[in-house]
């Protein structure tokens, strides 16, 4: 698409024709806030391994904002879904709703990480005088090719809220969820983080530790050159059970993390648990400037409560020692509250072609947000943390 003729925007069908320091350069300008799940690396991983592709229903559309001499000026990573899995910000009754009415509502355009619930940047603009108008360039761009190519709506998940702010003016709707973060408050270990909880919930969380490593299991934690093929091959078994017992196929294949752990290894953390020499369990996370993101968890043997432990103590620990501000945990689960993860709202944006469908979606998603909201602030109310004007830690 031509704004004019300083700039032109382009689509490619391959992440590996982008140049990865150019694309990181927009993705990621601050090292301190840096993302890894946007990051040329992993978007290249998915390709490469083939789990994102015309046959697993992901054809890349990545759109690059050219500037007068050709250097890149924006990206935003974007795919030609011919369904709606690996989302996790569903819209299966709109389909429906969709093509009980006539239409076609596959494919669509969507902007995501695919398979991964996690918050950030969608349109990849770095700072600058006119970062404003190249965000403009980049969403207009993205309309555009959605109405080439026909398709019934164009979707931005788990975008920025500043994002989610600015581009309802451009036609897009708003639509609300949530997820459970942890905050670093500051914390100097495990210890000072649980002096913040109300008394009951220290003993549960003490109690839990102590039962999930109670059958002899030990934890391990491995990052950068300490992960190896056999480590791969252990989670991999992990990821595999949980996936199939959750939605039937699994998303990834082995040769991912394989090539996650050749590109971006010192961005991985490990926690694997082992018993009797052997991994029984383990969860992957990913390492970011302010952020440990939780991406996957599984086992081969169950253990009460060893799911706790690995996916979220073992995380706050890791966090604190680090000085990370917050840990990310991926999608859903309220259990989460208990352990210390609070409700924080997550974002999509939907752009919808046909007008009377969009009208549509929009009674819907502005009830929607309301509930939303509403759900997050009860569910804050009964957060496990000391409520000092309560007079006592005994607070529910």
């Amino acid at each position: 698409m031509k704004r004019d003729e300083a700039a032109v925007v382009r689509v490619t069908t391959s992440i590996a024709e982008i140049d990865g320091n150019a694309w990181d350069a927009c993705a990621n300008p601050d090292a301190k806030g840096f993302n890894p799940l946007v990051s040329h690396a992993f978007l290249k991983a998915l390709e490469e391994a083939g789990t994102v592709g015309r046959r697993a229903g992901w054809l890349p559309q990545h759109l690059v904002l050219e500037g007068p001499a050709g250097h890149i000026a924006a990206c935003m990573p974007l795919y030609l879904k011919s369904h709606s899995r690996g989302e996790y910000v569903f819209d299966w009754s709109w389909a429906d709703a969709y093509e009980r009415a006539g239409g076609s509502y596959y494919p669509k355009l969507q902007s995501a990480v695919p398979f991964t619930p996690v918050p950030g940047p969608r349109l990849l603009v770095p700072p600058g005088p006119d970062r404003d108008e190249r965000e403009r360039t980049l969403a207009l761009a993205a309309i555009a090719l959605a109405e080439r190519l026909r398709v019934s709506s164009l979707h931005i998940t788990f975008p920025t809220e500043g994002e989610w702010r600015r581009l309802p003016e451009l036609g897009f709707l708003q639509r609300t969820d949530q997820q459970f973060h942890w905050h670093n408050e500051g914390y100097r270990s495990f210890e000072d983080f649980l002096a913040s909880l109300a008394s009951r919930k220290r003993k549960a969380i003490r109690k839990e530790r102590a039962q999930a490593l109670a059958p002899g299991i030990s934890v391990e934690l491995l990052t950068g050159s300490d992960i190896h093929e056999r480590h791969w091959d252990a989670f991999f078994a992990f990821y595999m059970d949980t996936g199939s017992r959750k939605w039937g196929r699994p998303y990834l294949n082995r040769r991912f993390f394989s090539l996650l752990g050749e590109a971006m290894a010192d961005r991985c953390l490990l926690v694997m648990a082992k018993r009797n020499g052997r991994y029984v369990a383990g969860a992957l996370n990913l390492i970011g400037g302010d952020c440990l993101y939780g991406r996957y968890w599984g086992a081969i043997e169950h253990h009460p409560c060893l799911h706790f432990e690995i996916c979220y103590y073992q995380a706050i620990d890791f966090a604190i020692a680090r000085g990370l501000p917050r840990i990310e945990a991926g999608a859903q689960g309220e259990h989460k509250l208990a352990r210390g993860y609070m409700p924080v709202p997550t974002y999509s944006l939907h752009w919808i072609a046909d007008r009377n469908f969009r009208r549509a979606v929009a009674r819907y998603l502005e009830e929607e947000r309301r509930e939303m909201a509403e759900h997050r602030e009860l569910l804050a109310a009964y957060g496990p943390y000391r409520k000092a004007a309560a007079g006592s830690e005994e607070t529910f």
